[in-house]
């Protein structure tokens, strides 16, 4: 693809609304997995009880079993799409807001309450923002559509992972997740600007077959067995990173950071490793197609683990600091982007919400579970050897890639593989 059709198709509306698609969806998930941790731990709660906190996103693993509701219904005269997204952005906006207003040291389990309905809401946003996006996008754009978006998802780990922890200095804990909670208006006003999509034609026609088309079509076209080894990789492919970046924050702050030097040196790293993912993660899976890009990027995420394995030898050193943090950000956040854009091709865009929201509850099936146990591992074997087993979770995954993504692209595809990769090649 030329430098100037490049431009073309990362300069257009569709890909603007993916930035803020990702920034929306993001938020409320680094409120949970960054904010939320790092300030029960600077108040004094254990890295066991941080852990059991990954608990709170069941609903990210669940959400399938509501999705069919959303792909049938909608709540009033905005449309399908958008009365839900309206719905679930304002309810977080809300929730977010309330933690500010909570003591965890008094009352740890109205914390968990309220971090599982920002974690329900949350999983509901993500499946109609992620079923407009596979309705809004062809499939020649699905690899730098959910590269941005998943860019701008990270992105949006700024505002609770950098802002909210300087402002933690300066201003009460009310006033810091009002801040962040008013940040949910972006996705307020996506909502209220875009159009609905026309796929009232392709929704399902009953509840029955919003719960039993999405899962028959994904077997049919794919085969059982093929099947099976995708449902495998989606549980397997981000379980090493998932778990290494689990408790980030409360790593940060056992290493001897300060807020301030967290919020400044670590997310400013971060934002510049993203922009640079923008362009390279876009460019290489238009160029190198989606199957490539998993296993480049694949290598890149499992290498940026070490990166943590180094500081927590290294300890208190900001140079090192920026470098873990900004390696993460370009590896993981690259491998994110691949990872999400093979799930959009894999579904039918007719059932997106509830097979989008089927694979991406396996994909966090082991941050959910797996990352409850991250607290008692560290408090057992430290930070270093914690580390070094997440670079050896991440292995398993990669071996799957022989499997679902071979880099040399098999000839029995899926229609719907073909249609994209023929789309892509045009």
């Amino acid at each position: 693809m030329s430098t100037t059709s490049f431009k073309q198709a990362l300069l257009n509306k569709r890909m603007l609304i993916c930035i803020f698609t990702g920034f929306s969806s993001g938020l409320p998930l680094f409120v949970l997995y960054q904010l939320v941790p790092g300030w029960l731990r600077d108040q004094g709660v254990s890295l066991a009880e941080i852990g059991l906190f990954s608990l709170i996103g069941i609903p990210y693993v669940w959400k399938f079993i509501w999705s069919p509701l959303m792909d049938r219904y909608s709540l009033g005269g905005l449309g399908r799409r958008r009365s839900w997204m309206l719905a679930t952005q304002l309810l977080l906006l809300v929730s977010i807001a309330a933690f500010g207003w909570v003591n965890p040291v008094a009352n740890i389990w109205s914390v968990a309450y309220l971090a599982a309905a920002v974690a329900f809401f949350s999983a509901a946003q993500d499946i109609v923002l992620d079923a407009y996006r596979r309705e809004l996008l062809p499939d020649n754009e699905l690899g730098l559509g959910n590269s941005i978006h998943v860019q701008a998802y990270r992105l949006s780990g700024l505002v609770p992972g950098s802002l909210a922890f300087i402002l933690a200095d300066h201003i009460s804990r009310q006033s810091v997740f009002m801040v962040v909670a008013a940040f949910m208006v972006l996705g307020v006003l996506l909502t209220l600007f875009i159009k609905e999509l026309n796929t009232e034609k392709n929704a399902p026609k009953s509840l029955k077959e919003a719960v039993i088309l999405p899962f028959k079509d994904f077997i049919q076209s794919n085969g059982l067995k093929s099947a099976c080894y995708t449902l495998a990789f989606l549980v397997l492919y981000k379980l090493g990173d998932n778990m290494a970046t689990a408790l980030q924050t409360p790593f940060f702050i056992d290493m001897g950071f300060t807020k301030t030097e967290i919020g400044v040196i670590a997310k400013t790293a971060s934002l510049i490793a993203m922009t640079i993912g923008i362009i390279v993660g876009g460019l290489v899976m238009i160029k190198l197609s989606i199957n490539r890009a998993l296993w480049l990027f694949g290598f890149v995420q499992i290498a940026s683990i070490l990166g943590f394995a180094a500081l927590a030898e290294i300890g208190h050193n900001n140079i090192a600091l920026a470098i873990a943090m900004g390696f993460e950000y370009l590896g993981v956040g690259l491998g994110t982007a691949a990872f999400t854009a093979f799930i959009a091709r894999t579904t039918n865009p007719a059932f997106a919400a509830t097979q989008i929201a089927l694979f991406t509850a396996l994909a966090v099936l082991p941050r959910t579970f797996a990352n409850a146990t991250t607290g008692f591992i560290v408090e057992q074997i430290g930070w270093t050897q914690f580390y070094f087993l997440c670079t050896g979770l991440a292995i398993p995954g990669m071996l799957m890639l022989f499997k679902v993504a071979p880099w040399h692209e098999p000839e029995t595809q899926t229609s719907a593989e073909k249609i994209s990769l023929e789309n892509e090649r045009e």
